[in-house]
This record gives structure tokens, sequence and C-alpha cells, in this order.
């Protein structure tokens, strides 16, 4: 994705204002202060980061600050509620005038791809390449590794669980916050989000939480979420409907298993998927599925959904629909019409919904012909012109 850095715009010149420690509002029954440690990683010059993308040209020409990377442990919840120590990195550029924070949300990353979380900043990773060089431009970039990697690897990623990607990117944000305090970096008001995949998802459910819960403490200046899954009712409706093979299905294998822990369903395999799946799938939870439904899913488990006719099951689905709901910050869906590993109608069902609710600075900008990965590119220059909008 490295090439779309030719056309982005320069970042703007930075207002001058107070930081925003943030550092009033606890986690539920918890601290007001999330801040654990921080390490630093590394401080790369303007040089460095050119070098990055020197074979994209004129991307070079886009760094502007050198930067220093730090590796943040934070105090956060697991969606059962209890304290733990999560980790993600802090991108800062050197800078004298205060700049705004982004946050940004990264896409699915596997059990194998450990390695790729942020706070790795590993080199090739979104945030060592793509998210660097964000950060030069003029952005303090809070980057949280999820539950489930990083400094809390233990535990399994709750993949796809809205309130827990929310409030553990909302927490990593505030852990940011306390850090440029701390550090005399100087941030202003503003916090812009980003995010592609499961990315967006977590990017839309964090700015609702922050809009709900943190309005004056963490307001949002812009957010661009782009290619989520957030009608996740329609969408477990379309996988069960479909006649045609997806390439996605052990994707959402893993959904499946996340919400029946995160809710204590206990389910039996046999309940969700088809022999030999279902005792394969107990052996190895990440192993080969097909790619027709029919084959996969049981009779059971389809009749459940298309009918709604399992209570506990619908609300599970109904508790991770985050697109109906009114954004008052600016807020750019991005998605491409070809997407079949999360249906373009995702977007276009959050973007009609909250024109229903009476938001006022929606914008949907389909990305034409654009599939799950060809859009990716596309969705960054989009996503990062739109929040330029309001830099200033």
């Amino acid at each position: 994705m490295g090439w779309l850095f030719a056309a982005l715009l320069a970042a703007p010149a930075c207002k001058n204002t107070s930081p925003d420690p943030d550092s009033t509002t606890p986690l539920p029954g918890g601290s007001a202060v999330v801040l654990i440690d921080s390490k630093l990683i590394g401080e790369y010059s303007a040089a460095a980061l050119a070098s990055r993308v020197s074979t994209v040209p004129l991307v070079g020409a886009l760094v502007k600050y050198p930067l220093k990377v730090y590796r943040l442990t934070y105090r956060t919840r697991t969606p059962e509620g209890q304290e733990t120590t999560a980790s993600g990195a802090v991108l800062v550029p050197t800078a004298s005038q205060a700049l705004p924070v982004l946050s940004y949300q990264h896409g699915t990353l596997q059990p194998s791809s450990e390695n790729q979380a942020p706070s790795y900043y590993a080199q090739g990773s979104d945030v060592w390449s793509i998210v660097s060089v964000l950060a030069s431009t003029g952005y303090v970039v809070s980057a949280p590794d999820y539950l489930g990697y990083g400094a809390s690897k233990a535990l399994p990623h709750p993949y796809e669980h809205a309130a827990s990607l929310a409030s553990t990117s909302a927490d990593m944000l505030r852990a940011t916050r306390e850090f440029c305090t701390q550090q005399k970096v100087s941030v202003n008001q503003k916090n812009f989000l980003l995010g592609y995949s499961e990315g967006g998802y977590a990017t839309m459910a964090l700015h609702k939480l922050l809009q709900e819960k943190y309005a004056t403490t963490l307001p949002v200046t812009a957010s661009a979420p782009g290619a989520g899954a957030y009608h996740k009712t329609a969408f477990a409706r379309y996988v069960l409907n479909s006649t045609q093979p997806l390439n996605f299905l052990s994707i959402y294998v893993w959904v499946l298993r996340t919400y029946d822990r995160v809710y204590a369903l206990n389910r039996p395999y046999s309940f969700y998927y088809q022999e030999p799946y279902a005792t394969q799938l107990q052996a190895d939870p990440f192993g080969p599925v097909p790619t027709q439904p029919s084959q996969l899913f049981t009779p059971t488990l389809r009749q459940a959904v298309l009918n709604n006719s399992d209570a506990a099951l619908s609300k599970t689905l109904a508790d991770n629909d985050i697109y109906d709901w009114k954004p008052t910050a600016p807020l750019a869906l991005f998605h491409g019409t070809a997407d079949d590993y999360v249906p373009f109608f995702n977007s276009q069902d959050a973007y009609d919904a909250m024109q229903q609710q009476g938001a006022k600075q929606v914008e949907l900008h389909p990305i034409q012909g654009g599939d799950h990965f060809s859009s990716a590119a596309a969705y960054m220059l989009g996503a990062y012109s739109f929040i330029g909008q309001y830099y200033q």
C-alpha cells in the first residue's frame, strides 16, 4: 500500500494549543490512571523514514519530522471485566508545536502474525511503514495491539467483539495522552480515528464509545473507518444464505468462536459445524474449512439465524451491530464495491441508518470495483485526505 503516499497531502501547519491529558475519566470501576510504563523502541531520522519508501516516487518527500517510537503498557479490561495489562505503540514526531493525536486500529492479525502487532514495531508492518510516514507529517499516533497480542498475548483475541475492541483502543488513547503529559510532548485536543477491515470495525466501535463515554475528555474530531463488518446480523444472514463459495469462512469461524466464549453461549462445535469440520476445528480452531457455507455450517445454525429463533444467539449478533447510531463528528465510510470478504452492504447500511438518525456529517465513499485487498490503498489515501480537512 506504500505507493499511495505519493498522492497524500502534506500535513498543514499545527496550532499551538494546550495539551489535553485526559486523566480524569476512570476505567469502569477503576483508577483514572491507565498508563503503566513506557519504553523507547527507537529514534528514526527523516532520512531513515524516507528510505523505507525509497522505491515509491515522491513519497519520501512527504516525510517531515523525525520520529521517536515507544512501547506503552497500560491498564484495560477483558470482555469479562477483569483488569489486565495491554500494550501498543506510540509514534511521536519531533516537533515544537502541539500536534493532534491519531488512533490507528490495525486490521486482522492471525495468531501466527503476532510480531506484526504495533508494539513490536517490526519491519514491514503497517505501523513501521505506512503509519510511520503518516506520523512524520504531523500526528502523534496511538496504535493499540488489542487484547491477545503484545503484553496480553496469553489471552485469546476477542475477534470482532465491538465492546472490547473499543474499550482497549480508548484506554490506549488515554494512556498515550498520559504519556504525552509525562514526557512533555505537546498535543492539542484533536483526536482522529483510522482503521481498515477489523481496524475499520474497531474504529467505528471506538468512535461510538468515545462519543458516548468520553465526549468531553476525548472528543472525536473526525474518523474514517474502512471496510468493516458493521452490520453483523445482516452479515450472518448473508453468509448462511449464500450458495456461492466464500473465501473468508475460516475468519467467520473465528468470529463465532469469540462470540460463543465472550457471551457464554457454550454451544458445542456440533451446533455450528457439520462433520468432519466440527471435530477438526475443535482440535485446530484455525484449521482449513470448505468455501461452501452449506458444507460447513449446520442446518440448525442456519435456521436459528435466518428465522431469528435462537434468542441468545440473536442477541449476541445484535450486540455487535454498530451500524445504526448517530455520530456527531465527521465520519467517512470507505468500502470497495466488489468486496466479497466484507461485503459493501455493511457500509451502505451504516450510511443509510445514520442518515435516518439525522447525522449531518457522514459520507459514503464507494471504491468502485475494489475488492477487500485492492481497496486498501485507495482507502488510506482517501481517509488521510478526509481527516486532513479537520487538521487545522
